[in-house]
């Protein structure tokens, strides 16, 4: 692994290979609410497993921590949901990068060390926060032949209220709109994803899955031109305060998973409190069923990349 360095984006690579390119000072119009985001995301077979900016919602960025009710403030982008309807105000907030305390590829493991502060846009700021990253490619999973070429992304969020008052943070469900618990980790898959299957340990499917409660999802998705298969297995911590998480996913009219911990309850957050969440999320080349994405989800829970700190 080695980590690439730019002037607006940090890209990991597995030899020559792009894993993930990590926009952290991005140059979206306020309307989207401009925040770091992962884009591109491939396999290690190179088949592109995001989406940038699509027409229908322009403010989804391939994979970024997006929260659409923080407060009164919107940090999702586009309209928020209020008293039954979506109405555009003047509240996409953004997320600033303040600098890296570590940017480094070592013993073939990525990491990222990110201070960031949330910015309102009127220019208050009710949040700051620590973000910790790492990536590497798992070793060959020797008798899962269906899932040997697999890199796995670790993501762990420290947010602090330091807006001096409680905020109540929740979801357009939260505010009335059913199954729109959207609000977290969230991915946005490519456009030939639409249609492809949900997986979790207990069902296979697709919408009807929508506010299960699982420790893991998976998606299985394929691509355009050769016709090849990638699965996505996201992984629940059980150190959130919300596991096992409701998740927010799609397969019509497009590709999305966000495990959603505040999908149907708001979360009070109190001044000066810090909440920690985290997520791992394996990448493979293929089609996996329920029992490889299980093996996967375990494989990826043994692989600590982001230990406590002492």
């Amino acid at each position: 692994m080695s980590l690439r360095h730019g002037e607006n984006e940090v890209t990991a690579l597995a030899d020559d290979l792009e894993l993930f390119r990590y926009v952290f000072r991005p140059g979206d119009a306020q309307l989207e609410s401009p925040r770091p985001f992962f884009h591109p995301v491939r396999t290690l077979r190179g088949d592109l497993v995001t989406i940038y900016r699509p027409h229908d919602h322009v403010w989804h960025k391939g994979v970024a921590l997006s929260l659409p009710h923080v407060g009164t403030e919107n940090f999702w982008g586009g309209p928020t949901f209020r008293n039954g309807a979506y109405v555009q105000v003047h509240n996409d907030g953004a997320i600033r990068h303040d600098g890296f305390d570590a940017a480094v590829a070592k013993d073939d493991v990525v990491r990222l060390d990110e201070r960031l502060t949330w910015v309102t846009e009127s220019g208050q700021t009710p949040l700051t926060e620590r973000r910790r990253i790492a990536a590497t490619v798992l070793p060959d999973a020797g008798a899962d032949a269906d899932a040997d070429a697999v890199w796995l992304l670790a993501f762990e969020t420290t947010l602090v209220n330091v807006s001096g008052v409680e905020i109540v943070i929740g979801s357009p469900t939260t505010a009335g709109r059913p199954d729109a618990g959207y609000g977290g980790l969230f991915w946005r898959g490519p456009r030939s994803f639409t249609g492809g299957t949900v997986v979790t340990p207990d069902d296979t499917g697709g919408d009807e899955l929508m506010g299960t409660r699982a420790p893991w999802l998976a998606f299985a998705g394929r691509h355009d031109e050769h016709e090849r298969s990638s699965t996505l297995v996201f992984c629940d911590s059980p150190a959130n305060f919300s596991y096992q998480s409701q998740w927010f996913v799609r397969s019509t009219p497009f590709a999305a998973v966000c495990p959603a911990p505040f999908f149907d309850t708001e979360f009070l957050f109190a001044p000066r409190a810090a909440l920690t969440l985290r997520y791992d999320i394996a990448v493979t080349d293929g089609w996996l069923d329920q029992a490889a994405c299980a093996r996967l989800a375990d494989r990826a829970a043994a692989r600590d990349l982001l230990p406590a700190e002492e």
